[in-house]
């Protein structure tokens, strides 16, 4: 803190003081007066700041007082319009009221409109009908770092999804003149790595159309309906969008064997697969919309999903045979540092029942062994040492599995 205006001393004799003397005196008061004035104006300013920081947290609170006081309101969906009201189901409890509305609101509702209403169940304002949120987050933006060149080993797939899915978005014409159907999906069904969802990035990849992702256990919800409303949500966007491709990973989830089971969880399954089966192939046109799906289980699937209409190729991905798998050595190490001693036909050979991410998994044990031993250069002897290391995990695997079974 400064000196106030009491600290100075002013020789106000003026019998004895000079001129000079009391000019100077009152030259310190000034900038003592000065610096105080300062001090105050910075105070008053951080002040300032405080009081609206704090008349921004008063409003804040308000508001959210304000929104604690009001009544809930629920989303229904109007079921149908009369000359009495509008008979509304509300979600959740599926309560279904009749209810009055004003006649400028009456114009603005029509069936299947989503509404929210008050504890009366009275309609209190229209709300948009837009998608679920998920559906449109699955929507792929950035085509896949896949293309079929990077696939190897599986040509006559790569040749049954080209014309299940490619031909038909671009060059539709063809069956025209034939006049024939395009198939409509693909079902593609093998052990785990080999190469099934690749295929679908690849497509991804090459063609124009909306890719569409997901996966099957994201459409099972505990609650009632949501997952045949994601089903139909998930449509509804590939229409939007079309032409539009649908990858559903891991069908298996929603689409196995119907059961007598009586469980809640067991029954919105089914209910699930059976709002696929109905987009697939109902009375709605499906449009230019086509769908793939991969699983590993294909014995759990449900016959009525496996039928042509829905799915018209039901393609197998096998391990890949010895050609394959050299040329699938070939492609993952197109980017690596490999010594002139490898043989890529006799690694073929000795990894005789590995699948095409085995060999991946194999390249990059091959190259951590390299850097492990300081080296830049990755010899024969790693890629062998890397099989055994991923055959011993794949032994450990098992035994833990078997243990907890």
């Amino acid at each position: 803190m400064s000196d106030t205006v009491d600290d100075v001393d002013l020789p106000y004799d003026e019998d004895e003081a000079s001129q000079q003397e009391k000019i100077q005196a009152l030259e310190e008061r000034l900038e003592i007066l000065e610096t105080q004035n300062e001090e105050m104006r910075d105070k008053l300013l951080d002040a300032n700041a405080e009081n609206n920081k704090y008349q921004q947290k008063l409003e804040r609170l308000t508001h959210e007082n304000k929104k604690l006081k009001q009544s809930p309101l629920f989303v229904a969906t109007v079921q149908e319009i009369t000359d009495e009201g509008v008979i509304i189901k509300q979600h959740g409890n599926n309560q279904e009221a009749l209810t009055e509305v004003t006649e400028e609101m009456r114009e603005d509702l029509e069936p299947d409109a989503r509404v929210a209403v008050n504890n009366s169940l009275s309609i209190v304002k229209s709300l948009s009908n837009e998608t679920d949120v998920r559906a449109r987050v699955m929507e792929v933006t950035e085509s896949p770092d896949v293309s079929y060149e990077d696939i190897g080993g599986l040509e006559e797939q790569m040749q049954e999804v080209r014309e299940t899915v490619e031909m038909p978005l671009e060059s539709p014409e063809m069956f025209d003149d034939v006049g024939i159907e395009p198939p409509s999906g693909v079902l593609l069904y093998g052990p785990p790595g080999t190469g099934k969802t690749m295929l679908a990035k690849a497509v991804a990849n090459q063609t124009d159309a909306t890719f569409i992702k997901m996966a099957g256990s994201e459409l099972v919800h505990k609650f009632i309906g949501e997952g045949a409303k994601l089903v139909r949500d998930l449509f509804k966007v590939a229409r939007e969008h079309e032409p539009a491709v649908i990858f559903i990973d891991e069908i298996d989830a929603i689409a196995a064997t119907r059961t007598e089971s009586k469980t809640s969880g067991d029954a919105e399954v089914q209910r699930t697969m059976m709002q696929l089966l109905s987009e697939m192939d109902g009375f709605e046109e499906r449009g230019e919309i086509r769908i793939i799906a991969a699983t590993n289980r294909f014995d759990m699937l449900d016959r009525a999903i496996l039928r042509p209409g829905r799915f018209d190729r039901l393609i197998e991905v096998p391990k890949p045979n010895h050609e394959g798998r050299e040329l699938i050595f070939q492609i993952h190490t197109r980017g690596m540092n490999v010594s002139d001693d490898v043989d890529f036909a006799a690694l073929a050979e000795e990894a005789d029942e590995a699948s095409g991410a085995d060999i991946k998994a194999i390249c990059t044990e091959a190259g951590m062994f390299a850097i492990r031993d300081d080296r830049t250069e990755i010899h024969m002897a790693d890629f062998r040492d890397a099989w055994e290391k991923i055959q011993a995990d794949a032994e450990d695997a098992d035994e833990i599995s078997k243990t907890f079974a």
